[in-house]
């Protein structure tokens, strides 16, 4: 079983790679795609010349210039290809993420499996641990009714506990 947990890893890490390869043929066949549908391709123009406002206004806040100064639109072949690879470089993004987000769940569920199994362990070693003072204090009874019983035989009961034991059974066999 942990032969084949060691084999999925480094085969899920190739398919991640593998996916991440692959999508950008994908986002590329997507930005000569782009253009083309007319609806998509008004929309990818609003949605350029949308991004191209929003960075321009950025940069000249970072520089400190005038913000409020007319920002000339993109022409329609230029928005077309700036929103192409934009959306390429999202849908690249979009894929990497994914594929961190999984690699961070199935890690998530690796280290919740770990930490159940050491809670298990331990519940065993604490089980063990109450099973052996159990028998300890069984065994700690047991040596003070020994105790008791040489005492009242003296020294001698000590050496012939077993004799008296099996002696004191036949005496009360016979007696009755």
């Amino acid at each position: 079983f942990r032969n084949s947990k060691a084999m999925v890893f480094p085969v899920i890490k190739i398919g991640t790679l593998a996916l991440r390869t692959l999508s950008k043929p994908i986002a590329t066949r997507l930005k000569q795609q782009a253009g083309l549908h007319p609806k998509f391709r008004e929309l990818i123009i609003s949605l350029a010349q949308a991004n191209h406002r929003l960075t321009t206004t950025l940069q000249r806040r970072i520089y400190g210039h005038a913000t409020d100064v007319e920002i000339r639109p993109l022409n329609q072949e230029r928005a077309v290809q700036a929103a192409s690879d934009l959306l390429g470089e999202m849908f690249i993004f979009l894929v990497a993420g994914a594929a961190v987000i999984f690699e961070v769940q199935r890690s998530a569920k690796s280290e919740a499996k770990k930490e159940e199994k050491r809670l298990q362990e331990l519940e065993a070693l604490r089980q063990k641990n109450e099973d052996l003072y159990k028998e300890m204090e069984q065994l700690k009874h047991k040596l003070v009714e020994i105790e008791k019983l040489a005492k009242g035989q003296g020294i001698a009961g000590i050496f012939n506990f077993r004799f008296f034991s099996q002696s004191g059974t036949e005496k009360s066999a016979q007696g009755a």
